[in-house]
């Protein structure tokens, strides 16, 4: 996690690609939950449409063998699940699921100074806080010690981790976020996630290790402290004008792409009687083959969504990138702009995406992206529901080599 994020995490399709070649699933499923272990780093292009779980599959599958109870196989189907969740409930995601060990009134909704500046003196929790800032990407365990942290020690308000969280991530995803800290949370699984400094130490390296700090102590205790409304680790730092040595600056957040990547407001005189292909930011991958030569691509951002959810100057770069690759034209304006500027379209088509279901069957047909796990129709409220009614039914096929 120490390289600079251009040389981790290039914008563009080969080293997306690279990165499949170069997974080991057997590596994977030994190591995987250790913050040095053998991760693919693939989820940033996943989220952005790079690659999808399809290609992510096949490629492994044609160097490797893969059963539908593989580690690896099942991480792609939590990414699916969350998806499946969200598609049936919605908007409620956002909100609590079920009751957690303490009702919604009992938890904070502001993230206390001290866990934005990585100075809360937990070294897990601040190494983790200084790694999102520093990289945009945490490791899925390092999410999930800072999300049980921040809810069960600090008794704040999942959501309110869950935005912060979402806000500074590469590979941010709002069903697998925010489902994900609910899971932590104990409103969305049947009992909280608890962490504490010995599972730090089997699974960090040693800066992160925690020792005579409030997470080192038992599960036992921990549970507790998890139940108790009043039991709250007190903030030790307040925000103040300059910075101490120990405190580290959040990174400020945009609602808009870089200027440097010539995006302009939509102008329908350019797509008049036109055959159109939106590219957005959760479908960076290659255009489709099926395109006619004369169809007009032009790169989108709804500025709805990115008002009510900003991204770090980080991912900004990452997407505008390779949106710069794929079309000569690129848009950033509101929803009812946009939409007006279409109608003058012949024809406007784009990959569906729930990220952006509200607006883009406003403007174009939308066409579902290619994934291995079959649709459920009926909602399971558990991963082990939904899986054997996916898996029975999967087939892990090796791209074409």
């Amino acid at each position: 996690m120490g390289l600079r994020m251009a040389e981790m995490f290039e914008p563009t399709l080969a080293a997306a690609h690279a990165r499949i070649t170069a997974v080991r699933p057997a590596d994977y499923a030994r190591t995987r939950n250790a913050l040095e272990g053998a991760v693919s780093g693939l989820s940033p292009y996943i989220t952005h449409g790079f690659v999808t779980l399809d290609e992510v599959m096949a490629g492994v599958a044609a160097k490797h063998t893969l059963h539908t109870q593989h580690k690896f196989v099942m991480e792609l189907g939590w990414r699916a699940y969350f998806r499946h969740v969200w598609s049936h409930r919605g908007d409620g995601i956002f909100e609590s699921l079920h009751q957690g060990p303490l009702p919604d009134s009992a938890y904070a909704t502001e993230l206390p100074a001290d866990i934005r500046l990585a100075a809360t003196g937990v070294p897990v929790i601040d190494e983790s806080v200084r790694t999102l800032y520093g990289t945009g990407m945490l490791h899925n365990h390092a999410r999930m010690w800072l999300a049980s942290y921040v809810v069960h020690v600090r008794k704040v308000h999942w959501r309110t981790g869950a935005d912060w969280l979402y806000s500074h991530l590469l590979d941010g995803d709002l069903a697998s976020n925010h489902l994900s800290w609910q899971w932590v949370a104990g409103t969305g699984s049947h009992k909280p996630y608890l962490f504490n400094a010995d599972n730090v130490a089997r699974y960090a390296p040693a800066k992160w290790y925690s020792p005579d700090s409030v997470i080192d102590t038992s599960y036992e205790e921990l549970d507790l402290i998890a139940r108790d409304p009043s039991n709250r680790a007190p903030s030790h730092n307040r925000r103040r004008p300059a910075l101490s040595p120990t405190e580290t600056e959040e990174p400020h957040l945009c609602v808009g792409p870089p200027p440097e990547f010539g995006y302009t407001r939509a102008d329908a005189t350019l797509v008049a009687e036109r055959d159109v292909w939106i590219v957005h930011p959760w479908s960076l991958g290659p255009l489709p083959a099926s395109l006619p030569s004369d169809a007009l691509v032009i790169g989108l951002f709804v500025a709805d969504f990115h008002e009510a959810w900003p991204w770090s100057l980080r991912r900004w770069q990452f997407v505008s990138h390779r949106m710069a690759q794929l079309a000569a034209h690129r848009w950033h304006d509101r929803i009812d702009i946009l939409a007006n500027a279409f109608a003058s379209a012949r024809s406007v088509r784009a990959i569906s995406e729930p990220h952006l279901t509200p607006w883009l069957a406003r403007m174009a047909e939308c066409i579902p992206a290619p994934c291995p796990f079959t649709p459920v129709a009926l909602r399971c409220d558990s991963f082990s529901k939904w899986w054997p009614r996916v898996s029975r039914d999967l087939r892990i096929t090796a791209a074409n080599t």
